[in-house]
């Protein structure tokens, strides 16, 4: 027998029983053909199948709301964009699961530099750092997620990339403090303050990922 035909979908019982009666042979084959060519008709969902469907639409749609209980700011430094460790850097949060909310190329002016770092202001490095920061290009990024401030940190390393872990971006990316490739938010209020900072009102996008369902129950 045809294989094809055993793929076939079986007919609908009154079907088989038109084709048990005496209809020509030609009516029943119109029959059959016109039953194939609307696949809805072959379609018998039965009271299983629609609970399952019901339970797949409610399980996709739970976790949307309980996504993004924290925002973070994430930039790639002048170092990490000169040694184009940009596309690295943002895989490294989009494998985790973060949801990526703003993204953009910026050179920074020295005003945004100072205010962002206003806390470090009587350190004696801070004006070198300002220069610095100030440059080359810095790729800004405001991340969200359940925990992403904490989890961006660890994700990150420590400070002394010296220091950090094998396995962070500044413990397999980077040898100096000064040049330690990347900046995160330390605390949920600072990861929100950081971001009216760098990013202009319109400029992050308010979006759901398909994988969602999948990163958190």
């Amino acid at each position: 027998m045809d294989s094809s035909v055993l793929s076939r979908p079986l007919l609908p019982s009154p079907l088989r029983a038109a084709a048990r009666t005496n209809l020509s042979f030609t009516r029943r084959a119109t029959i059959v053909a016109s039953l194939y060519s609307h696949p809805s008709l072959c379609s018998f969902p039965t009271r299983n199948t629609t609970r399952s469907i019901r339970r797949r639409r409610a399980f996709l749609s739970k976790p949307v709301a309980s996504m993004g209980t924290e925002e973070t700011y994430i930039m790639v430094k002048p170092d990490g964009v000169h040694r184009c460790l940009v596309g690295e850097i943002i895989s490294r949060f989009e494998k985790k699961g973060f949801l990526l909310k703003g993204l953009k190329l910026f050179q920074c002016p020295k005003d945004l530099a100072q205010e962002h770092y206003k806390d470090l202001k009587e350190k004696s490095f801070y004006p070198s750092l300002i220069d610095y920061i100030t440059s080359g290009p810095v790729v800004c990024m405001a991340w969200e997620g359940a925990g992403v401030v904490a989890s961006a940190r660890k994700l990150i390393g420590a400070t002394n990339p010296l220091q950090a872990e094998p396995g962070t971006i500044r413990g397999d990316l980077a040898v100096q403090t000064g040049r330690n490739v990347v900046h995160g938010s330390d605390s949920p209020e600072n990861g929100k303050r950081e971001i009216a900072l760098w990013f202009k009102e319109g400029e992050l996008c308010q979006w759901v990922p398909a994988q969602a369902p999948w990163l958190i129950e």
